[in-house]
């Protein structure tokens, strides 16, 4: 995304009066107003990518018309939306702090002119500080949380959505795939063993994920449960595949139903305090694989599909602050010397 045009965030008029804004009357220099433009085209393309249920990758940002990004559309972004965004910014892009308190401001700078000019009522950039651009470290279940999930899962009435949600889940927990890739997968990507699918990931990159004995037993039990009208259903794109993970609609399940279960399965756990979200359950294996699987970093970095290892070694830092955790909760953490001690020297 770095090399788009400008051009294609003039289509924009938020933006586009937005630049006029910054070049008459702030006096900015052109690199300043250019720099803006890249980072808010990035900005209204991920919002609009999400809301379409795309996976947010250059390819897709290409096939959106910037055109539909009027005010209308910013009066309707959320605060919660632009936390995903600054995830998304730091998670997947992997970008610096300070690039991202950059793109940060640039995000309230145009709503703050949005609103002062009267364009916009909304301001949901206001109450964001730049902190929440920093690196955190993500959130993820324990062992005992997400065990507590599934056994919650599995307590309930039997019936195809159960049996589907917790395939779903379980997918989620063991493999850490993406959303975009649980909801795409075909029962033709699995080998002929299922011990193994192909997944495509980012960028349309390729690889294999290895599921292990209650993967497949959960992912078994939910396609023996359809009726045979349903496991024939395929792919609207194409008739030679079909989808493991079916909807109330015998259609491939979306992205948004597949969030929604999870945030539902979630609170019935007793975990909704922990505003987890899909791609939470991500972190959480990838956590597990490394805290309580003892999988190496470089195996995690195939295993997550990341380009990068440095995107990959958050988790080792979610051991360090575990560790460092335990250390302090020693016995001895608080221990000092008896100062009451005979130091006379008699014997």
């Amino acid at each position: 995304m770095e090399t788009t045009p400008k051009g294609d965030a003039l289509l924009s008029k938020p933006l586009n009066e937005f630049k006029n804004y910054k070049q008459n009357v702030q006096n900015r220099s052109a690199l300043t107003i250019d720099e803006y433009l890249l980072d808010l085209l990035i900005f209204f393309k991920f919002i609009k990518a999400v809301r379409d249920e795309l996976d947010p990758t250059e390819e897709n940002f290409e096939k959106i018309d910037m055109r539909t990004c009027d005010y209308a559309f910013m009066e309707s972004i959320t605060a919660d939306e632009i936390y995903d965004y600054l995830s998304y910014l730091r998670n997947d892009r992997s970008i610096s702090a300070r690039s991202a308190q950059r793109k940060l401001s640039a995000v309230k700078s145009l709503f703050k002119f949005a609103t002062v000019t009267g364009k916009t009522k909304n301001n949901p950039a206001r109450d964001i500080d730049h902190s929440a651009s920093k690196k955190t470290l993500p959130k993820f279940m324990t062992l005992s949380e997400s065990e507590d999930l599934l056994n919650s899962i599995n307590s309930e009435k039997d019936s195809i959505s159960k049996l589907r949600d917790y395939a779903i889940i379980l997918t989620f927990l063991n493999t850490g795939m993406r959303l975009s890739e649980l909801v795409s997968i075909n029962m033709e990507d699995f080998d002929r063993d299922f011990t193994s699918l192909i997944v495509t990931g980012k960028r349309s990159k390729q690889r294999t994920v290895y599921i292990n004995d209650a993967v497949k037993d959960a992912i078994y039990a939910y396609r023996e449960a359809l009726s045979d009208e349903q496991r024939a259903v395929t792919d609207e794109k194409s008739k030679s595949r079909h989808p493991v993970f079916l909807s109330n609609r015998n259609t491939r399940i979306s992205n948004k139903t597949v969030q929604w279960l999870v945030h539902k399965h979630l609170v019935d756990a007793g975990l909704g305090y922990k505003q987890l979200s899909t791609h939470k359950l991500r972190h959480t294996a990838a956590t597990l694989m490394y805290r309580e699987g003892g999988v190496d970093v470089r195996v995690l970095q195939d295993i997550l599909g990341h380009e990068q290892l440095n995107t990959t070694q958050i988790y080792t830092h979610v051991a360090s602050s575990d560790m460092e955790k335990a250390v302090r909760k020693n016995p001895l953490a608080h221990f000092k010397p008896d100062d009451s001690s005979d130091n006379n020297g008699d014997e």
